[in-house]
């Protein structure tokens, strides 16, 4: 399975850049699923991995999240930093967003993220890269913080078996064309030893199938 390599990916969403709020017609839906599982009014600090244009750290910061939250994003994409750091500017006291560096250390402290989000982010990335990421939101969230995963997934439906199906076509042969996601299982990522599920649940908009995912690190071993 040929995934985009990270230079691949930055080019192509260097050029995507706000085009990428597009897919909000299938997202929302699961964003909102995510939203309503995630505790948002209890968190001080967020991460997201992989902020692109800003869109959902906005509705974060603006609807759900503490007045006095601090809010961190990363992106590998220098035009979504651009797009980000102008939609965020209203938050800019309590909002930073950074370019990513090549690989997937999380540059914060240990133990003190109260919530870790990727949404429609890890189903880019090859099987090892998510497995360090994942790695990464354990060491640095809190014992009672809360990862919080969004991306597209297998049809559980008989329309979203024919899309998903057709998208997992698309991607064997040319991933640029989907912007190198794929469907993926995000649950098989989370180890039982290291992670209590909080939520799963798959959410279909428009036959595109949407896996979410909520689960607490294990931290007393």
């Amino acid at each position: 399975m040929h995934v985009l390599t990270l230079e691949e990916a930055r080019s192509f969403y260097n050029k995507f850049g706000a085009k990428q709020d597009s897919q909000s017609f299938y997202e929302a839906p699961a964003l909102q699923s995510l939203i309503a599982n995630s505790q948002l009014g209890q968190a001080s600090s967020i991460f997201e991995f992989g902020c692109g244009t800003g869109r959902f750290a906005f509705e974060l910061l603006s609807e759900h999240l503490p007045s006095k939250a601090q809010y961190r994003g990363v992106d590998i994409s220098t035009t979504m930093i651009q797009l980000a750091t102008t939609r965020l500017a209203p938050f800019a006291s309590r909002a930073n967003v950074t370019l990513a560096t090549d690989n997937v250390a999380i540059q914060v402290d240990e133990n003190s993220i109260d919530r870790f989000v990727s949404t429609y982010v890890l189903d880019l990335l090859p099987d090892e890269k998510v497995k360090q990421v994942v790695q990464e939101a354990h060491h640095k969230l809190k014992a009672d913080g809360l990862i919080c995963l969004a991306g597209v997934t297998e049809g559980t439906t008989p329309l979203s078996r024919i899309v998903m199906n057709s998208w997992q076509w698309l991607f064997s042969r040319k991933p640029s064309l989907l912007g190198g996601c794929r469907p993926t299982q995000l649950l098989e990522h989370l180890p039982s030893a290291d992670w209590r599920v909080q939520y799963h649940n798959t959410v279909v908009a428009w036959g595109v199938a949407s896996e979410v995912l909520i689960a607490s690190p294990i931290k007393d071993k």
